[in-house]
């Protein structure tokens, strides 16, 4: 199953010295500026086509395939730098086309990758779109505002949390949606809280989150036993292990000397990022659907929304600004539950 580029869309690769990626791109006038797009966990950079296109002519957009995703080289994930991979391939792409300083904006995993660059390149940035961002203290084991870790070791986290009948099914190309687990089903039950806005497109949707790449060095990645419920901790290879809360802390944001704007947008029927999670190890045993949860004194769910609100409210604090904007009929995709709503508010935020 393969994904149609959209009219108005190209694709080129980008040789890098870290990776081949491959680029879409709806372009722009010369003078005009430049925003790219950076996709989330078992997505590419296709999903994002429609919101390139949604954007005035003169601007040029991009969206760039990560590691293991679309049509890019597959090159293994070193989790223990957390998103950091990801966020050096980010601007080695930008690097190779030439580009100084652009707009970026992020979804979910994509969010937390843009953050990375800001705070490895803030000189990079102009402004920052993050769109269902992971929480800036990862996915996953740990509560409170501050992001404390409800285990050294992370348990609960990363690799092993993934499903594997879904794994398996990526792995094999499935684009049925008799099971649960169908990455077809997936997309509609998580993905997004409106899937009949999206029949046109739904089989793009789906070859998109089956070009991910599964195995131990891409998606999910490994696991080590743990001490602690549920018996499991992130390893230090993958995609899933690079959110995991002893590798990944985007907090460091609110230290930046130069800070640029940032527009937080969310959907408030998410089940995946938010701050009762069902991707959530800790809130599926609060649910009773993991058994043997051990309680919230010792595995509380993460709070995600509390945790990048607080974050970014000390970043205002620090002399930075953000805009909230929660989508009350959007899920973890809000550029496609609420499109025009979105797509004007990212123009807002990019002054166009």
């Amino acid at each position: 199953m393969t994904t149609a580029l959209f009219d108005g869309i190209t694709a080129h690769r980008v040789q890098t010295p870290r990776y081949l990626a491959n680029v879409i791109e709806r372009p722009g006038s010369d003078a005009g500026p430049v925003v790219v797009f950076v996709h989330g966990n078992v997505s590419s950079s296709h999903f994002y086509q429609p919101t390139m296109l949604a954007l005035p002519p003169h601007v040029r957009a991009l969206a760039v395939d990560l590691r293991g995703f679309g049509d890019s080289e597959t090159r293994p994930v070193d989790a223990t730098r957390g998103l950091r991979d990801f966020a050096d391939d980010v601007r080695a792409v930008l690097d190779a086309l030439g580009l100084e300083a652009v707009h970026l904006v992020g979804w979910s995993m994509g969010g937390g990758v843009v953050l990375q660059v800001a705070l490895d390149a803030p000189e990079r940035v102009l402004s920052l779109t993050l769109e269902s961002p992971v929480s800036p203290y990862g996915f996953g084991g740990t509560h409170g505002a501050d992001g404390t870790r409800n285990d050294d070791d992370g348990a609960g986290t990363g690799g092993g949390g993934a499903n594997p009948d879904f794994v398996s099914r990526l792995r094999s190309g499935d684009t049925g949606d008799e099971a649960p687990t169908s990455p077809r089903t997936v997309y509609r039950t998580a993905y997004v809280a409106r899937p009949e806005l999206q029949q046109a497109h739904e089989d793009a949707w789906v070859a998109s989150m089956l070009s991910t790449r599964t195995g131990i060095d891409n998606y999910p990645g490994d696991a080590v036993e743990s001490p602690h419920w549920p018996g499991f901790a992130a390893g230090g290879k993958g995609v899933l292990n690079t959110m995991a809360p002893q590798h990944l802390d985007l907090s460091g944001i609110v230290d930046l000397a130069v800070k640029p704007p940032v527009l937080w947008i969310r959907g408030e029927k998410d089940a995946i990022v938010s701050d009762a999670s069902f991707f959530d190890l800790n809130q599926l045993g609060l649910l009773g659907v993991v058994p043997g949860w051990p309680g919230a004194d010792v595995a509380p769910p993460q709070p995600m929304i509390l945790q990048t609100r607080a974050v970014l409210d000390r970043y205002v604090a620090n002399g930075g600004s953000y805009r909230e904007v929660a989508l009350p009929d959007a899920g973890h995709a809000p550029h496609l539950d609420e499109a025009e709503v979105f797509d004007a508010e990212l123009a807002r935020h990019l002054g166009l």
